[in-house]
């Protein structure tokens, strides 16, 4: 038996039934109980903008179980009943198989690296022959900043995985700590992106925080672009690397990218 195989068996173990005590009912309605037949991924490219071709694949869960539709939906009732690890797991079993090597960006919940499932040897980020970038969010860098540092730096020593920190610019963030994580990627809260091309100040702190970036070895990424104004500005204020529905919307098998003609 493989290490994949391995892998599709304890998660398949993993999954509860009536026999832990809870009813069919309450079964459906419980994450704990998803398969990884369940689960899909959607991959949005992640696009080099100056060379208008894709640099990397951002993994987007689907699940096909009634009620869980919704992204959202689904982490929220992970989160509620402490799963985020058992789901992140096999969200991973889809997103990575072994005999696909192209980059890949993988969010991660703070809850993943608490209940250590990521550093488990047979976890699916050490089986992945292809370049990983690991993402956290800005909000989860700092409220959970010794746990992220701590696992995130194991995982990235033994596999060479990037850090990316999502959604900087979403609260009030603490460049300093989020710095000492040694991110490659920043990528920049869509807040800060829409409009971007109505607003001389905010131009202005984008493209302060890409200088900024960039003297500390970090790239950035400009996320949520919808419009063709909207990426001529990110060009403009020297981001490199962008995503968004105007580019390509998130899709399996992955999409190819749309480079608008007036940009």
């Amino acid at each position: 038996m493989s290490e994949r195989d391995e892998g599709r068996r304890k998660a398949a173990h993993w999954t509860y039934t009536e026999a832990d005590g809870l009813s069919a009912e309450a079964l459906r309605l419980s994450t704990r109980s998803l398969t990884v037949d369940e689960i899909g991924v959607a991959f949005q490219p992640i696009v080099d903008l100056p060379r208008r071709r894709p640099f990397a694949y951002e993994a987007l869960v689907r699940c096909r179980r009634p009620g869980f539709e919704r992204p959202d939906e689904l982490l929220a009732a992970a989160l509620a009943e402490r799963a985020m690890g058992r789901l992140g797991r096999l969200i991973r079993e889809v997103a990575l198989p072994p005999d696909r090597d192209v980059p890949v960006f993988v969010n991660l919940h703070p809850e993943e690296l608490a209940s250590r499932w990521l550093v488990r040897p047979d976890d699916p980020l050490n089986l992945y022959p292809g370049p990983l970038f690991l993402e956290v969010t800005e909000a989860a860098s700092l409220d959970y900043f010794e746990l992220c540092r701590g696992v995130l730096e194991e995982i990235c020593g033994r596999i060479g995985a990037t850090i990316v920190i999502d959604d900087l610019g979403a609260g009030y963030s603490n460049l300093l700590r989020i710095v000492d994580l040694e991110p490659g990627f920043v990528k920049l809260d869509r807040e800060l992106v829409r409009g971007i091309d109505r607003d001389r100040r905010q131009r202005k702190l984008v493209a302060n925080v890409v200088q900024l970036c960039a003297e500390l070895g970090a790239h950035v990424v400009a996320e949520g672009i919808e419009t063709s104004d909207e990426l001529r500005a990110i060009l403009d204020a020297g981001v490199r690397y962008g995503q968004g529905y105007l580019l390509a919307r998130p899709a399996d098998p992955a999409p190819a990218i749309h480079w608008p003609e007036d940009v």
